[in-house]
């Protein structure tokens, strides 16, 4: 193939966008990883990375896939960052020593740090995502510097997924590398004794970034593919580094059980389609499978943590091939146990439904009655939402419906505000 920095040959002809784009997001981190710990700079290694990835774009589809692609990202992007690093004479003068020493067929995973790279999981890609989420960082920050520098999204990619301008992404961007550059941070594991809280970290920024695809806070679509389907690969990926971490596996099933309800959670109009109202028929029977064994492996032979635990209420919610064949006390038990893991206001939430659906509404109703006092929820459209649910439930169709009002006065969903209007409409005709 021809082009900026072709190391492997021609490669393949007219290759379909889907498979360069699913190239390019696998092979973006180990991209920024081998430049990262060459060099020792975070910073200038991912916006190297990032016009590599923009050059790909613009010739793999056209011209063919080159036979070694992280490869080819790297010393694409090592002559980047060799211009960037122009000025910088010292670092330079660094960056080609390395360059030199590095025959061009281990260039994808360089052995600068044996035990670490070891550690890393061989090429850098959980150093990486353990950088990303740097507890300098705020959480908006963690999630958009994973996705971009450890997803291969790119800047415009990761802000038409969360509904900002690209300028705005790319400031956000920006100072999120400086604060951890100006914090220290390094492209290095960190202490033993940090360790497990930055991994506990990168779930927590994961787990973000499906669930705003999953159910969008904002906008037209009920669901970002795009969101969803990057949070997967992900979990998917430090699953296979961290095989033995219980709360890995957890979180890569708790999203392929919830994404596998997608293909039923919308109607033909794009309306929203409420859990017990699915055609489970429509189940991705295949996720279903994987995300079980996943928990059922884990529930085995780790110390039980809140994904694990939310990936089994999931697992009893696919076991039943009708709603009315739901298993709910057993889904009351497990929410129990997850408040005791990880208690909070959602998960009350969720466990005031469950009993609700086990013990009938007035019992849930009682339950949701702190929830009021609660400002993290007082002001939140779910809160009304699962009220006004209860209540109709109960019989109260007056309070039901100023309940649905209520929520989809404050949702900002538009999918969420059409079906809330469509149950307010229905008690009133």
């Amino acid at each position: 193939m021809s082009g900026p920095g072709d190391v492997s040959g021609p490669g393949d002809a007219a290759v379909p966008a889907g498979r360069v784009e699913e190239l390019l997001r696998r092979s973006a981190p180990r991209a920024v990883a081998a430049l990262a710990r060459r060099s020792g700079r975070f910073e200038t290694a991912e916006d190297a990375v990032q016009e590599a990835l923009l050059a790909a774009a613009e010739h793999w589809p056209r011209e063919g896939v080159p036979d070694r692609p992280e490869a080819w990202l790297i010393r694409v992007a090592s002559r980047r960052m060799t211009d960037l690093l122009r000025g910088e004479a010292a670092a330079r003068r660094r960056e080609e020593r390395a360059a030199a020493r590095v025959p061009p067929d281990e260039r994808v995973a360089p052995a600068a740090d044996a035990a670490a790279d070891a550690a890393a999981g061989g090429d850098g890609t959980l150093t990486l995502l353990l950088l990303c989420c740097h507890p300098a960082l705020t959480p908006p920050s963690q999630v958009a510097l994973t996705l971009r520098a450890a997803g291969g999204l790119t800047t415009a990619e990761v802000a038409r997924a969360f509904l900002v301008p690209e300028a705005t992404m790319a400031q956000r961007i920006a100072r999120a590398k400086q604060r951890i550059r100006a914090a220290g941070g390094r492209f290095a594991m960190p202490p033993a004794g940090e360790r497990d809280a930055r991994v506990r970290a990168v779930l927590r920024v994961l787990y973000l970034v499906f669930n705003e695809g999953y159910t969008a806070s904002s906008g037209p679509e009920l669901h970002r593919a795009e969101l969803t389907g990057e949070a997967i690969r992900l979990a998917r990926e430090l699953h296979g580094l961290l095989p033995r971490d219980g709360e890995a596996a957890g979180l890569l099933a708790l999203m392929l059980l919830t994404d596998a309800r997608r293909p039923a959670r919308t109607a033909a109009d794009g309306s929203l389609v409420p859990l017990a109202e699915q055609d489970r028929g429509l189940w991705d029977r295949a996720s279903i499978a994987e995300g079980t064994a996943l928990v059922t492996r884990a529930l085995a032979r780790a110390r039980l943590g809140p994904y694990q635990a939310q990936a089994a209420i999931a697992a009893v919610h696919a076991e039943a091939a009708r709603a009315q064949d739901t298993d709910w006390p057993q889904i009351v038990a497990l929410y129990e146990l997850l408040e005791r893991l990880d208690p909070g206001p959602v998960v009350r939430l969720n466990h005031a439904v469950a009993v609700a659906m086990a013990r009938g509404p007035r019992a849930g109703l009682e339950l949701l009655g702190p929830l009021a006092g609660d400002g993290r929820m007082a002001r939140h459209h779910r809160l009304h939402a699962v009220r006004a649910h209860l209540l109709e439930m109960a019989g109260d169709g007056a309070g039901a419906l100023a309940e649905f009002r209520a929520a989809a006065r404050l949702t900002t969903s538009v999918p969420e505000r059409r079906y809330l209007r469509g149950r307010a409409a229905r008690l009133t005709g």
